[in-house]
């Protein structure tokens, strides 16, 4: 498939030391060549791939000089798209590096599309869909464990497991198409059913172990949603403070002083949490903070975990049991904050009433008890088992959904062998589950799937 040449802004806007323009496709050189004059008069066309060059951007309908740069060049295939590719280092300001992107446009580039560089090295076999799916996940990565998942997959660790399994599914199939064209060899009916049932089962404990890691792996690329409740006044926003080590919320002693969510991301052990504070929930006259209190509610129905902050300082109210009703079977850490101030609160009571999540005391004033927080959050979620390097960790929703989906498949396969079904039918479930893994590296997926994922780019 021959593809035309796209050009694109390559840094994040704004003013810096550099940015980048990049063009890649058959006439990415033909291009630059067109805008680019070095000190020396060498042409683009006539120099060595992978070798970089200082000059001007040139206007060629009027001679102006548009920028100072240094231009890289790669001849493909040797390229992250698998085609010619040139970069144009300009200076970092946003008029510069305009010019030089609607220059390269008038000379015969396209504006790139959202992910479409990357886009290209899937098509152009640089790639496989999980691979640049993890090109986004590394980009994105809020912590180091983040990022080290997103290595793994764009190296290929999922994608070579995949792979694995299918080449067991297909030999698996094509010894079942003996079995069919052959049916009056009994030992072959034998072999094949032993065979059936030791390969399936070997491809149905694979995908359970990358199934048990997805929790974890999600949690590590989305962040945990993490919502601070508790009465008005308890600390909240001092516990968000206190956690992202910046004052982003207002801390006062007047109840109701948060009227609104506050997000923020924050790092805690490695743990990515979108880290919500919300306003105080308390039945109140005043309408501005009631539209906060019921921003609250909502959030918490959709939280992974629950901070809920208690004082330390007041006996356990109405609220306070209320909030704990409010949160019954979810993840919750109790804090009991103000351990500062003289104990009111029952703190048996408030361990009767966690029933078994973890009680943390804390004096956010002292900062006293953020370490204890910290490790409570990471025993809640991954109890010690995330700092293997070995395992492939499944992080994409997408992933896990035809994970799931082929995991049905191959224990309908498991369960007809069982049941004596014949061949020819157990044989539709392994084949169902084959096309589901290729959709995961992107052997078998609709060109709609494909424009809509590289889209979110």
């Amino acid at each position: 498939m021959e593809l035309d040449t796209i050009a694109a802004i390559s840094t994040p806007l704004g003013e810096g030391a550099i940015a980048i323009v990049r063009l890649s496709g058959d006439e990415a050189i033909d291009i630059a060549d067109k805008l680019f004059k070095s000190p020396s008069n060498k042409r683009l066309t006539e120099v060595d791939s992978h070798t970089i060059h200082y000059g001007h951007m040139i206007d060629p309908t009027t001679g102006d000089v548009v920028e100072e740069v240094m231009v890289s060049l790669m001849k493909g295939p040797k390229t992250f798209t698998r085609e010619d590719v040139v970069e144009i280092n300009c200076h970092g300001g946003l008029v510069t590096v305009n010019r030089v992107l609607q220059l390269a446009v008038k000379n015969g580039a396209r504006l790139a599309e959202p992910g479409e560089f990357t886009k290209r090295a899937f098509l152009n076999g640089r790639i496989d869909l999980s691979q640049a799916e993890a090109v986004m996940d590394l980009i994105r990565a809020k912590t180091d464990r983040a990022m080290n998942v997103a290595l793994g997959q764009m190296e290929g660790r999922l994608s070579k497991l995949v792979q694995k399994l299918r080449q067991e599914i297909l030999e698996t199939l094509a010894h079942v198409e003996v079995n069919i064209d052959y049916p009056e060899y009994d030992d072959v009916e034998e072999m094949t059913h032993k065979m059936l049932v030791e390969k399936a089962t070997y491809v149905q404990i694979e995908i359970n172990k990358l199934l048990q890691t997805s929790g974890q792996g999600k949690i590590l690329r989305e962040g945990l949603s993490t919502v601070i409740v508790g009465r008005p006044n308890v600390g909240k926003s001092s516990l968000l403070n206190s956690l992202v080590h910046e004052n982003k919320a207002i801390v006062t002693d007047i109840p109701g002083t948060t009227r609104d969510v506050i997000e923020e991301y924050v790092k805690v052990r490695g743990v990515p949490l979108r880290l919500v504070d919300t306003a105080g929930i308390r039945e109140t006259e005043d309408i501005v903070e009631r539209i906060g209190v019921e921003r609250s509610r909502k959030v918490l129905k959709e939280a992974d975990l629950i901070l809920l902050v208690l004082n330390y300082h007041e006996e356990l109210s109405h609220e306070d049991v209320q909030l704990f009703e409010a949160v019954k079977g979810m993840d919750i850490i109790v804090i009991v904050n103000k351990t500062d101030l003289e104990q009111r609160i029952d703190l048996q009571q408030v361990k009767d009433l966690a029933s078994g999540r973890p009680v943390v005391t804390t004096s956010l004033l002292e900062e006293q008890g953020i370490d204890e927080l910290e490790e409570a959050i990471g025993a809640l979620f991954f109890q010690g088992n995330l700092q293997s390097n070995d395992l492939t960790y499944v992080s994409n929703s997408r992933h896990i959904a035809l994970l799931t989906a082929a995991q049905t498949s191959i224990n309908e396969a498991l369960t007809g062998i069982e049941e004596g079904i014949p061949i020819d039918i157990v044989q539709i479930d392994l084949t169902r589950c084959w096309e589901q893994l290729g959709e995961i590296i992107g052997d078998s997926v609709h060109e709609s799937l494909i424009d809509q994922l590289f889209s979110q780019f």
